[in-house]
């Protein structure tokens, strides 16, 4: 019990930091800015040690295989202070922005090709913006996307190489998987294969429909405001975070799935094998 309680703490702590980066890191954060981050920091690490100090799960999946949600957080976490670090270069250049000014630049330039992610980004920009605003959306687009490629390839290689989840033991889907019922709609494969297959689809196509819905939503309502530091990290590492985060839950579902078959084989096998000796 103490474990868990420290636990769900430091979760909840690591959670309040997470959202209070850009309002610690930016300069010139207003007094209303800052106190609506502290309002949802304070919010989201309630939440958090709410969820992680329970012994019954309710929303997060995943909560007893780890690293999947670390390997999130930490993309997420990532993607959010680096960004935060080369909005402030902007007004407070330090060698440490402006190194990571000149690789996000690199990696944005490199990415930013005709039809890829990056470039359907930079489109939703009204006509005539800025070209510092431009070049902005660009680097934090081309890192924000890099560094959710990297969440993914890691991910890939605790599933196909080292084994995840069952090196670390039983799967218990009643913990890992809370709004996932096993009993109700068919066999639970083909369902988890399902689910699987449509998780890894939106996740490859929201970083190219993302855009295009808020291009043609332009006309209609008025367009996010790119220009707003806050605005740009916010909504940059939404748009990698989310479709990562969809691709990675498919995977997972594939290898429980996977799991699950294997141990029916296994166990027509036995079967198979005690009818042969009776």
């Amino acid at each position: 019990m103490i474990a868990r309680l420290y636990g769900a703490a430091i979760r909840g702590v690591m959670m309040a930091l997470m959202i209070a980066l850009p309002a610690l890191i930016l300069p010139g954060i207003s007094i209303d800015s800052s106190q609506a981050t502290v309002l949802v920091a304070l919010l989201a690490a309630f939440l958090t040690f709410v969820e992680y100090n329970s012994a019954s799960p309710s929303i997060v999946e995943f909560r007893d295989a780890a690293p999947f949600n670390r390997l999130r957080f930490i993309a997420l976490f990532v993607t959010v202070l680096v960004l935060s670090l080369i909005c402030k270069g902007k007004t407070d250049p330090t060698l440490t922005t402006n190194a990571l000014t000149s690789v996000g630049t690199i990696v944005g330039n490199s990415i930013d090709f005709p039809y890829s992610p990056v470039r359907m980004v930079v489109l939703t920009l009204p006509a005539g913006a800025d070209y510092d605003v431009v070049q902005s959306v660009r680097t934090a687009a081309g890192l924000s996307y890099l560094t959710s490629l990297t969440a993914m390839a890691a991910f890939l290689v605790l599933v196909r190489i080292l084994g995840w989840p069952s090196r670390k033991g039983a799967f218990n889907v009643w913990v890992n998987l809370p709004l996932f019922d096993p009993t109700t709609g068919g066999d639970v494969l083909q369902r988890l294969s399902r689910d699987a297959r449509i998780n890894i689809v939106l996740g490859f196509l929201l970083p190219f429909a993302i855009p295009a819905v808020v291009k043609l939503a332009a006309d209609l309502i008025n367009p996010i405001s790119l220009e707003n530091p806050q605005t740009l990290i916010w909504t940059m590492s939404a748009w990698a975070f989310l479709p990562a985060s969809m691709i990675m839950r498919g995977i997972a579902l594939q290898r429980i799935a996977e799991m699950i078959r294997d141990q029916r084989k296994r166990a027509y096998a036995t079967a198979d094998t005690d009818l042969q000796v009776a």
